[in-house]
């Protein structure tokens, strides 16, 4: 490993065994020594070398933090390491961190302020009419200011001044290994080499970091937090420094507490800092919290002081070896479920920017290297932005340097948020969708009162954008205002969660209440097109793009697929009968959204306005072809969908180029999808891989991710298709822990473009078909104890009956 030092052979501590020790009054860990753990070790568990395949890597400091940082997150609190060298520096975030909501002047939740009794009506009516109304004419009868919607903050920085410390040292090289979630920096100064280590712990639910040298007695900085919150208290004792405050806008309360542990030299306190001299090594812990809270009406909980004592003292008391073995355990649990194989080969020497900047776009070893990373990354990004017990990744997912961050750094509910959780299911990583669905479930109770208050009826809603304070009703940005079908489109989240588990308690306990509510919403808010009798969304606006119409196409196919996935909740759980004829009798006379137009393509409103030569970001129309499935392959609907795609272009933001993909996958393109991947990481990576629209925006990431898998495996219309739209560039591989729809576990091998052996791994007992090259003619299968039979195809698919919990190995026949 050049450019840097491999930790576990190189570094050598002076430091002998430990005593126990106490800090701040709490039982201590023992420090294990390094020649107790081997020669050459610097701390924290046994650990192979970092994957060069997995990791982002760089010869210098970061000097931006948009492009440049490299992120930690375990869900709660993410950190943005710049690898500077005479003054690290470290910007945190704890996701529950904002502005606005209760408390903030004049919040309120986006709702009428005032009684506008047939509003809606009156818009319906003219939409009936006249057929189409501005954004700019809507907006003034429906729209209002917001106040006191609010922002996610950044928490600071810490910064770490090291004393005699050049800022241009030798073999300098920072990193980020997606496989271990380990930050590191390594250089070489004063005849000494030195390594920074950070990680976000879920576990202990801290971030941790450490430095040290292979020298004794080398380490020696002074520990500081800066913050842009008027007010903060910055405090150090006993080697802690505690920041707490109230923000100004809402008096939010937060707290965060910093632990400073030595292993030999001395420590010391002045003011809010802690200094370090002449350590073997040290490390810190920080907790981070606030009294935010997901309830209804006050979203106010708990004042965060004990809930941070008790994370940092546990995790101290823990050791950081212990630390770093629990963090492995957590991250790699997950992590390590998928695998990719496209016969990348990482270029020796060649940091993670120069990687992009070569970027061709072809099918070298190099480019194949990049696109195997970005895939993982993404898998990475959502592990570290989205874990039990925290807030759903939000449009940064958990980092943010500012106080006025792009859109808020919110929650858009267009697509974005929706984005953000597509690779979940599809690459293994379901425990990442707890936050959102918690996060659904929180709306429901503010959502009700928009429905009522706004458009008088049952259920709940939720419009184009909200935050953690539950707003949900509309603001007056002409474009992205209205789009009440966000609830709707939330719930398939909900629905693809039981569908990829057939978890019957979830759907239960969690879907189907929110399913139910959402149906009800819509049942009460359909309308009578007086054209042709259906029932349509009105006034219904394609996001971002167009004038308001009644019954335009994504309005159409959410609602449909909504209402579609509450009656079949209902039947599996065999309730509400009553509502059950009801969805039947709706469905049945609800105008489905999926007309072709005059040019060939799928229209994106009822009536036939699409412009050929519109290259518009948003693809809306296309939702039916992803992410939703009522658009089957080879249908004239999907012909159509392609038309739109091919008249839209390749162009587009970072989430665009992303969706994209995904859609190119979905019409079993793989060439094409391909085209887009390239461009995205093109024209819309930052050299730190964070996607950008631009600004920063995360969702990206997860479209590029999800796109990636979607080629490989596909299953959303009931059955597994092996490499659906595998790209020409990629003509040998493997692909280990992808998911299937049925609680389906799936591997697979190709050569020269052609599956030759797939592993299914069925969670529940049941017949799984499965469609692709493999078992076009019929296939031969091995189970888990040697039992071979031979499957015949029908119409390119075979069915394989299969055991809860047993593997079976396809090969051609």
């Amino acid at each position: 490993m050049k450019q840097g030092i491999n930790r576990r052979t190189a570094l050598k501590t002076a430091m002998g065994g430990a005593a126990a020790m106490t800090v701040a009054g709490v039982p201590l860990a023992r420090t294990v020594a390094a020649s107790e753990r081997g020669a050459g070790a610097s701390g924290g568990a046994p650990l192979a070398e970092p994957t060069p395949e997995l990791t982002l890597w760089y010869a210098q400091p970061a000097g931006v933090w948009e492009s440049e940082t490299l992120p930690i997150g375990n869900g709660a609190l993410g950190a943005a390491i710049y690898g500077t060298v005479a003054t690290e520096r470290l910007q945190f975030n704890e996701k529950t961190l904002w502005t606005g909501g209760p408390g903030s002047p004049g919040y309120d939740f986006g709702n009428w302020r005032e009684p506008r009794p047939g509003a809606i009506d009156a818009v319906r009516a003219a939409l009936d009419a006249n057929g189409r109304a501005t954004p700019e004419e809507v907006v003034a009868q429906l729209g209002q200011p917001k106040t006191g919607f609010g922002a996610y903050q950044t928490f600071g920085e810490l910064t770490l001044d090291f004393p005699d410390t050049p800022e241009n040292p030798d073999a300098y090289r920072r990193e980020l290994s997606l496989a271990e979630a380990v930050s590191r920096v390594t250089y070489q100064a004063g005849g000494a080499t030195h390594l920074r280590e950070y990680f976000a712990s879920h576990p202990a639910g801290v971030i941790v970091g450490r430095i040290s040298a292979d020298q004794g007695g080398r380490v020696s900085f002074t520990l500081n937090h800066t913050g842009p919150h008027g007010g903060t208290d910055v405090s150090a004792a006993e080697g802690r420094i505690t920041v707490r405050g109230a923000l100004a806008d809402n008096g939010l309360v937060f707290e965060a507490q910093i632990q400073v542990v030595t292993e030999g030299g001395s420590r010391s306190e002045s003011g809010g800092s802690v200094t370090v001299t002449g350590a073997d090594a040290a490390w810190f812990v920080l907790g981070a919290g606030t009294d935010y809270a997901d309830t209804y009406p006050d979203y106010r909980g708990a004042d965060p002081h004990d809930a941070v004592t008790s994370a940092v003292d546990a995790a101290v008391a823990q050791g950081y070896d212990a630390l770093l073995a629990a963090h492995l355990a957590d991250h790699q649990a997950l992590f390590d479920r998928v695998r990719l194989d496209i016969r990348q080969q990482m270029p020796a020497d060649q940091p993670t920017d120069a990687l992009l900047a070569a970027y061709g776009g072809g099918g070298s070893p190099a480019d194949r290297a990049l696109e195997a990373l970005f895939f993982a990354y993404g898998r990475y990004l959502l592990i570290a932005s989205s874990r039990p017990g925290s807030l759903p990744a939000n449009l940064q997912g958990v980092w943010n340097e500012s106080t006025a961050p792009p859109w808020s750094a919110d929650y858009h509910v267009n697509i974005n948020l929706q984005m953000n959780y597509w690779p979940a299911h599809i690459t293994n990583l379901a425990e990442t969708t707890e936050p959102l669905h918690a996060f659904i479930d929180a709306l429901r109770a503010p959502g009700r009162e928009s429905a009522a208050q706004i458009f008088a009826s049952r259920g709940w809603v939720v419009g184009n954008e909200t935050n953690p304070y539950g707003f949900t009703g509309l603001h007056d940005w002409a474009t992205s205002f209205w789009f009440p079908e966000a609830g709707a489109w939330l719930t398939r989240h909900l629905w693809d969660h039981y569908r990829f588990t057939r978890d019957t308690g979830f759907l239960a306990d969690t879907a189907y209440p929110v399913l139910k509510e959402v149906a009800e919403f819509w049942l009460d808010n359909l309308h009578t097109d007086p054209r042709d009798g259906l029932l349509v969304v009105s006034p219904s606006y394609s996001p971002e793009h167009g004038d308001f119409t009644a019954g335009a196409a994504m309005s159409q196919q959410i609602v449909r697929e909504a209402l579609t996935h509450t009656l079949a909740a209902a039947e599996t759980l065999d309730v509400d009968p009553e509502l059950r004829d009801q969805l039947a009798a709706t469905l049945e006379q609800l105008d489905p959204g999926l007309r072709i137009g005059s040019w060939g393509q799928l229209q994106e409103w009822k009536e036939d306005l699409d412009d050929p030569n519109n290259d518009h970001r948003h693809v809306s129309h296309l939702y039916a072809l992803h992410p939703g499935n009522q658009i089957a392959p080879g249908s004239p609907e999907a012909a159509a969908a392609e038309v739109s795609l091919n008249a839209r272009g390749d162009g587009g933001t970072g989430w665009s180029k992303a969706w994209k993909i995904n859609f190119w996958a979905r019409l079993r393109d793989g060439d094409h999808a391909h085209v887009m991947l390239a461009q995205q990481l093109r024209e819309s990576t930052l050299p730190n891989l964070w996607d950008t629209h631009p600004p920063f925006q995360i969702d990206g990431n997860f479209g590029a991710t999800s796109g990636i898998a979607e080629m490989l495996v596909q299953s959303h219309h009931g059955e597994v298709e092996l490499l659906p739209a595998l790209p020409g560039d990629w003509p040998d591989g493997s692909v280990t822990g992808l998911r299937a729809v049925g609680d389906v576990t799936v591997d697979i091998e190709w050569a020269e473009g052609q599956p030759v052996r797939a592993v299914l791994t069925a969670g529940h007992e049941g017949t799984i078909r499965v469609r692709g090259g493999l078992v076009a003619a019929g296939c031969r299968v091995t189970d888990a104890d040697g039992t071979l039979t031979t499957l015949d195809a029908t119409d390119g698919s075979v069915e394989l009956p299969a055991v809860a919990g047993r593997s079976y190995t396809l090969t051609p026949r």
